[in-house]
Parts: structure tokens; C-alpha cells; sequence
């Protein structure tokens, strides 16, 4: 049995972040990550994904993106920079190491990994963010759809679509970008339940992200109903562009799908051979499925990122867990120094005022 100071589950970016504050706050971080290596789930994401904010409002804290500070890192350079912070950080970071279990245990933790080693450990940060299990949304018809249905997370590129009908569920970033790529290939419908909204990458001369960060929306605390609110897709006007051409063409949802027909709410059908889902992700906890730290829904119960079941447990790297940037390379740092000063501050309390 080993001991930890404060345990980390997952070294994705919200890991390292939170591994990275802990050092400079004096801890000891033991990180675990299931990966074979450091990137987090930047490495199975699509070949072309691009960030949406530049280089230079996309850091994790203590050490800039590397290059040119105006540019749009590509997937690949992402990964590049979080295998670089990986090896900079002042903490035992452990690959192959996937949790199987947390429970509470005394005044602290008890957990077990898939291998059968036991750590102990008084704080646990689940950093393992909000993107790890693929959401399928409840479409009409789609679980008997005779076609390929995939989600995103399975997408890489567009070569094995070529001339192929495909749908594309979804309205965000990521779903704009897959059926703008797609249209080069194959004949592509975005469907979406609502308008799609956009927001220009540029304004008076200044990226998008400057006017966040220097009005302070960036982090402005979330109410309930902008946390579930919807968000603009960030255009330079090549996507709106692409769509206004037909390329792809822009439809609601399916009012159902079956066999290999979409049927449209107009009455018409026609063959599809591809829905993509670009649906989203949610949270994917199962370690802390016997803690008493998630809802019916296998959702984590938290304020601003710490447990409000569980004494000493935090989360970081959940999707507008405090703010709009949460779940970015620009947010979670600032998320990280949040739940660990909480966590911290409880853990300083005499034990009778934790409970």
C-alpha cells in the first residue's frame, strides 16, 4: 500500500494543471492517468480539429503555448505541449495506471487501481474532465438506423466518406467543422433541433478571446440557465460561408429514421448512409460509482468543482464547471486553483466542522 499527499486521477490538461498548482502550494501530487502516454483525449480527437482560441490564450499555468501567440494550434501541437508540460512538472505522473475505485476512508481515500495496487491518500482531484464518454442523443429510430451510425469521438478524417449521404447531428464547434470537412467529399446535411448561431473570430481588429479575457466574461460565474445554455459556433466566416453554399446544407433533425431512410419533418425521406453524431460528451466517473459522490444519472455533486457529498474530493476539467472556459486549456487552471485552496481551507478545519 502506498500513500499519497493528494491524488490527481487523470493527466489530461486538467490533471496537470491541478498536479502543477499542488507542487507550488508544497504538496506531493501523485497523478494516475489509463492512457499509455500524456495527451489526455487530445490524441483520439479528429486529424484536422483546430483550437477556436489563439496560442496564446490556450496555456496551462507556468508555461506558455510555444511559437507564435496569434495562431490556432492544431491537434497535434496540442498534444506536443501537454507531453512537454508532462515531462516539466514537478509530480509523480503514472501512466497505464487506469482507478478502478475511490472510496472514503476515514479522513481520507482508499483507492484501487485496475492492477490491484492500493493507495491511500487524504485529497482526490478527478481531473479525468467531461469528455470521456460519447453522448448519444435519444433520436427517433436511431438504435434500429440500418446505416453506420458514429459519434464523433470515433471520426478522423473524410477519405472513408467519399460519396457517401451523411447527417451530422449537432450544432457546436466540432459539429460545424466535421460537416464543413465532409461536404469536400460527400453529400452532407447539418441537422440541428434549433437555428445555428455564430460568432465572428474576429472583432474590431481583436480576436474573439481578447474581448473575453479583458471583460472578464471569460470567467464570469455561470447561473443555471447559461451553464445550459447553448454556444455560438466561433466563424471566420469561412463555416457560415460554407453552409450558405450548400456545403454542407443546413436541415432540422430527422423527424425519424428508418431502416437506411431519413424521414423529414416536411413528409420526404431519402437514403442516408452515415449519422455522425457530434453530440458532446458527459461524465464518465465510474471509480466514484460506490462513494456516494455522484447522482442517479452518474453525474458528479458539486459546487464550483468540489464535492458537496464526499469531504476532500474535487473535480476539474468539467464542461462550465465555474465558467464558460472550464473545459479548455485556458480555463481549467484557474478552476484547479479554485478547488484546491476549497479543499485546502476544509481540510484545515478541525474534523468535527468537515462533517
Amino acid at each position: 500500500m502506498e500513500t499519497a499527499d493528494l491524488l490527481v486521477i487523470g493527466a489530461g490538461q486538467a490533471g496537470l494543471a491541478t498536479a502543477h498548482l499542488a507542487a507550488g502550494l508544497g504538496r506531493r501530487p501523485l497523478v494516475l492517468d489509463a492512457a499509455a502516454g500524456p495527451g489526455g483525449s487530445w490524441p483520439s480527437y479528429y486529424d484536422s480539429l483546430t483550437l477556436f482560441s489563439p496560442a496564446r490564450f490556450s496555456s496551462l499555468p507556468g508555461f506558455p503555448f510555444p511559437g507564435d501567440p496569434q495562431r490556432y494550434p492544431r491537434r497535434d501541437e496540442v498534444v506536443d505541449y501537454l507531453a512537454a508540460y508532462t515531462s516539466r512538472l514537478a509530480a509523480d505522473v503514472r501512466f497505464a495506471s487506469p482507478v478502478e475505485q475511490v472510496l472514503p476512508d476515514g479522513d481520507g481515500f482508499r483507492v484501487t487501481t485496475a492492477g490491484g495496487a492500493v493507495v491511500t491518500a487524504r485529497t482526490v482531484v478527478a481531473a479525468t474532465g467531461g469528455f470521456r464518454a460519447p453522448y448519444r442523443p435519444p433520436l427517433p429510430g436511431l438504435g434500429d438506423f440500418t446505416g453506420t451510425v458514429l459519434h464523433s469521438a470515433q471520426y478522423r478524417d473524410p477519405a472513408p466518406f467519399a460519396g457517401a449521404r451523411v447527417l451530422v447531428v449537432g450544432g457546436g464547434n466540432s459539429a460545424v467543422q466535421i460537416a464543413v470537412e465532409l461536404a469536400a467529399v460527400a453529400r452532407v446535411s447539418l441537422t440541428t433541433r434549433g437555428p445555428l448561431r455564430f460568432q465572428p473570430q474576429h472583432l474590431l481588429g481583436r480576436d474573439f478571446h481578447w474581448w473575453l479575457h479583458h471583460t472578464g466574461l471569460d470567467t464570469a460565474s455561470l447561473g443555471p440557465r447559461l451553464i445550459k445554455g447553448s454556444v455560438a459556433v466561433i466563424d471566420d466566416g469561412r463555416y457560415r460561408a460554407a453552409i450558405r453554399a450548400g456545403r454542407p446544407d443546413h436541415r432540422p433533425c430527422p423527424a425519424r429514421l428508418d431502416g437506411d431512410r431519413a424521414w423529414w419533418p416536411d413528409g420526404s425521406s431519402e437514403r442516408v448512409d452515415v449519422v455522425l453524431l457530434a453530440t458532446g460528451y458527459r461524465p464518465h466517473l465510474p471509480f466514484l460509482r460506490e462513494a456516494g459522490a455522484l447522482d442517479a444519472a452518474g453525474a458528479p455533486r458539486h459546487d464550483g468543482g468540489v464535492s458537496t457529498t464526499v469531504p476532500g474530493l474535487g473535480y476539474v476539467g468539467l464542461e462550465r464547471q465555474r465558467s464558460f472556459a472550464s473545459a479548455t486549456l485556458r480555463g481549467v487552471g484557474r478552476d484547479a486553483a479554485h478547488v484546491l485552496g476549497v479543499l485546502r481551507r476544509r481540510a484545515a478545519r478541525p474534523a468535527a466542522a468537515r462533517r
